[in-house]
């Protein structure tokens, strides 16, 4: 079985920093996991990936073409249609490592994937590139990171909640959704990051419709009505809570990495191992208390 994170989130969440860290992590804890980037507009990061797509096309190479005539956006949802016409390069990338071309059974890659977020929440190439990793017999967990300091409002956490909830639905696989960067967040901020960990809607919304009282336009009055009604979406799903991440706390990334191993099942079809002495004859002290003993 091979494993696999698809790292997703809106632009400067910290994905790549989050990769970097969690192999880092691993490497400490004796375990290899290896890094792809599947971002053609990247520019640089502090991982050395396994593989590139930026070898294969790059949004720069086609905004630059004549005949494409693109802007970025949709130079990005480009590269990810023709990487997708082209799975033989990617299937010849994940198993180079393979001796004698035999599969590679004890994968477990993190692929960081680019910050348009339309590419998870509506769009089906990143839908159609999960279902090829599955048929190629990777297990894989949609890990969705969000920046903590947009997360602090009652109105944006709702928004950011609803882009984790339209990827979830959109992907259909195990999903984990990260706060990142709380290591950057002030004393105040933290107090309040207990509210937004396991959401109360309800609450969160009762707060923006309390503050939008306050002013007397009529946007603010619907913009806390339609908090509402997207509150009782969020709580019809019941789907979306956070994982907090700061990457300077190792016990907090060991748990974090801990979450995302149980719901893809890490190392569960790995088999048992046994003590050889197991079956070894028993000593006098462990045959236990003879009662006939005690009269003789």
């Amino acid at each position: 079985m091979r494993y696999a994170q698809l790292v997703i989130g809106p632009a400067g969440s910290g994905k790549s920093t989050y990769c970097s860290t969690l192999a880092t992590h691993a490497e400490t804890m004796g375990r290899r996991v290896d890094v792809a980037n599947m971002d053609p507009a990247a520019e640089h990061f502090t991982y050395q990936p396994i593989f590139d797509v930026r070898d294969l096309i790059g949004v720069d190479d086609v905004m630059e073409d004549a005949e494409i005539k693109l802007g970025p956006n949709g130079g990005l949802v480009f590269c990810w249609e023709y990487l997708m016409e082209n799975t033989d390069w990617l299937e010849e990338q994940l198993n180079a490592g393979a001796e004698d071309g035999a599969e590679i059974d004890d994968d477990y890659i993190l692929f960081d994937c680019p910050g348009q977020i339309e590419l998870y929440t509506h769009m089906k190439v990143v839908r159609n590139f999960v279902d090829l990793l599955q048929s190629w017999n990777f297990r894989v967990c949609g890990v969705f990171l969000i920046d903590s300091h947009f997360m602090v409002d009652g109105s944006k956490f709702l928004s950011g909640a609803m882009a984790a909830l339209s990827a979830m639905v959109n992907l259909e696989i195990p999903h984990v959704n990260v706060l990142s960067k709380i290591d950057l967040l002030g004393k105040e901020a933290r107090k309040q990051l207990d509210v937004y960990l396991e959401p109360d809607t309800h609450a969160l919304t009762s707060i923006s419709h309390s503050e939008s009282d306050k002013g007397d336009s009529a946007f603010e009055q619907k913009y806390a009505m339609l908090s509402e009604s997207i509150g009782r979406v969020l709580d019809d799903y019941s789907l979306v809570k956070f994982v907090p991440l700061d990457i300077t706390n190792e016990e907090n990334i060991g748990d974090l990495f801990l979450t995302i191993d149980n719901t893809i099942q890490y190392g569960e079809d790995a088999d048992v191992k046994v003590r050889d002495d197991f079956d070894a004859p028993q000593t006098e002290d462990d045959k236990g208390f003879d009662p006939n003993s005690y009269y003789n």
